[in-house]
Formats: structure tokens, sequence, C-alpha cells
């Protein structure tokens, strides 16, 4: 159990220090005058990215402590439901900032998104071929 709550921990530093090297690196972008007016499209995508990917360590933690056998349908969910979350945080930008102003949000979105995804599909394939944790083993 300990392994578990060492990975969690682990899957949420890693998913900061991500998150974080995006958003500089998307403020220097905006420093550089390559783009403007990117400080709340990045607020809103790193806030997002935040709180989907620790809540996304957190079931992780409870779903491989109680029924690791749902592993597999907890991954697929997962994606799922970050799409499902993604679509529903652009609908709310384009209902505040409307139409004219939604193409940046969109674009760094998918940028924080694109990342996510990659971070989340590395660091849990590596754990499922890796064999660095034998969830059935008791």
């Amino acid at each position: 159990m300990a392994d578990i709550d060492k990975l969690c921990g682990r899957y949420i530093v890693w998913s900061m220090v991500y998150i974080f090297i995006l958003t500089i690196g998307c403020f220097i972008f905006e420093k550089l005058g390559l783009f403007s007016g990117l400080m709340y499209p990045v607020a809103v995508s790193a806030v997002f990215s935040i709180v989907v990917e620790s809540a996304d360590a957190l079931v992780w933690r409870k779903v491989a402590k109680k029924s690791p056998d749902s592993l597999t349908t907890f991954y697929t969910a997962v994606s799922g439901f970050r799409m499902l979350l993604a679509m529903a945080t652009m609908l709310v930008c384009y209902i505040i900032v409307g139409r004219d102003a939604i193409m940046p949000y969109i674009l760094v979105l998918l940028v924080f998104y694109f990342a996510m995804l990659a971070h989340h599909s590395i660091f849990f394939s590596r754990l499922s071929n890796g064999g660095k944790l034998n969830i059935n083993n008791k």
C-alpha cells in the first residue's frame, strides 16, 4: 500500500512540474511578443490541469487499493471524463468570453490537454509494463 501512496504522490508532483513548465513557457511566448493576451487562457488551462491531474491521481490511488482488477476500466473512464471536462471548460469559456475571444482559450487548453494526456499515458504505461508495482499481490 505504501507503494501506491508513493506513486500517487510522484504522479501529482510530476503533474505540477509539467503544468508549471507549460505555464512558464506560455508566459515566455507572451513576453517575447509571439502571442498576446494569454494570461487568462493560461490561468484557466493551468487550473483545469491541476484539478484534473490531482483528481486522477487520487481516484487512481483509491481504485488501486480497493479494486486493482478494475484499473483498465479506470484508465478508459479517465480518458473519457477528461475529454468531457475539457469540453465543458471550453463551453463555459465560450459563454463568458464570447465567440471572438475563444480561440486563445482553445489553443492553450489543447496544449495543456495533450501534455496531460501524454503524462498520464507514459506514467501509467511504465507503471503497468515496468512491474514497479504488483498490486495483485497482498
